[in-house]
C-alpha cells in the first residue's frame, strides 16, 4: 500500500496554516533535541509530525563527545534522520549554529526539504565557517574557554535565559560543543538556494551577525523579540510562527 502525504493549507481570519505537515527541528550549539521540547508539543497538538534529533556528542548523546566531532558529523546525522525515517516535504528548522547544519543537509537532499526557517541562525557560504561570520568578541571567547577541543557552555544569560525556573531546566542540560563544529567550512552545491528560506529574528540588535546575513540572502523575516533561545523563552509564540510561515 502507498501513503501519500499531502500538505493542505487553509485560510482562517486571512492567515495560512499548515496541515498534515513534517518539521524537523534541529538544535544549536550546546542544546539537544530536549530544548524543543514545548514547541514540538504545540506542534503536534496541531495535528503535525515533529522530529527533534539531537547532534552527536550533545544532549543525551553526551557520551559520544570527543574533538574529531566536526559539522559534517552533524550534517550526516540531519541526512541519516531524512533518509532512515523516509522524511519528504520537511520544513526543516535551524537554530544559531545549526543553521550551518540545515543549509548543508538540504543542499545534500533537496528533494526532501519544502521549507527552511532559520531562526536567529548562522548561514554561511561555500567554504565558510562559523569562524569566518563571527565577531572578534566571540572568537576570542571561544579561544580561551575551549579545553581539549570542546567549548563548554556560556551561563544561559548570554544566550537570553533569565527567569529561574527556565535557568533550572536548561543550565544542568547544557553540554560541552566540539570546537571544530565551528572550524569546519560549509559544503555548498547552491541547491539550497533553490529551497523556500523563512528568517525568525529574535535579537536583531544583539551582537551577532543574524540579521545582516538574514539581509545578505535576502529572505523574508519574522520577528519575534525574545532571548536567543526562542525554544525556551517563547517557546508558544515561535511554534506559532512556524505553524503560520507561508
Amino acid at each position: 500500500m502507498v501513503y501519500v502525504c499531502i500538505v493542505l493549507e487553509v485560510i482562517t481570519g486571512g492567515t495560512i496554516m499548515r496541515r498534515s505537515a513534517t518539521y524537523v527541528l534541529v538544535h544549536g550549539a550546546w542544546h539537544g533535541g530536549w530544548c524543543w521540547r514545548h514547541v514540538a508539543a504545540r506542534l503536534r497538538e496541531a495535528g503535525h509530525e515533529v522530529h527533534t534529533p539531537t547532534l552527536t556528542g550533545l544532549g543525551e548523546r553526551a557520551h559520544l563527545a570527543g574533538p574529531e566531532i566536526g559539522l559534517r558529523t552533524h550534517v550526516d546525522d540531519l541526512l541519516g534522520l531524512l533518509k532512515y525515517e523516509d522524511l519528504r516535504d520537511v520544513v526543516l528548522v535551524g537554530h544559531s549554529y545549526a543553521g550551518l547544519v540545515v543549509r548543508e543537509a538540504a543542499d545534500r537532499a533537496p528533494e526532501r526539504v519544502s521549507q527552511l526557517i532559520m531562526v536567529d541562525a548562522w548561514a554561511a557560504r561555500d567554504g565558510e565557517s562559523l569562524e569566518d561570520l563571527a565577531p572578534p568578541f566571540f572568537l576570542d571567547w571561544m579561544e580561551s574557554a575551549a579545553v581539549n577541543g570542546m567549548i563548554p557552555p556560556s551561563p544561559p544569560a548570554a544566550i537570553g535565559v533569565t527567569d529561574p525556573d527556565q535557568v533550572a531546566w536548561l543550565e544542568p542540560l547544557l553540554t560541552p560543543q566540539p570546537r571544530r563544529t565551528f572550524s569546519d567550512p560549509t559544503q555548498l552545491s547552491g541547491a539550497v538556494d533553490t529551497i523556500p528560506c523563512r528568517a525568525v529574528l529574535c535579537t536583531p540588535d544583539g551582537p551577532m551577525p543574524f540579521a545582516r546575513l538574514t539581509t545578505e540572502y535576502g529572505w523574508p523575516t519574522t520577528p519575534l523579540p525574545t532571548g536567543h533561545d526562542a525554544m525556551v523563552t517563547a517557546p508558544h509564540p515561535l511554534a506559532d510562527i512556524l505553524l503560520h510561515a507561508p
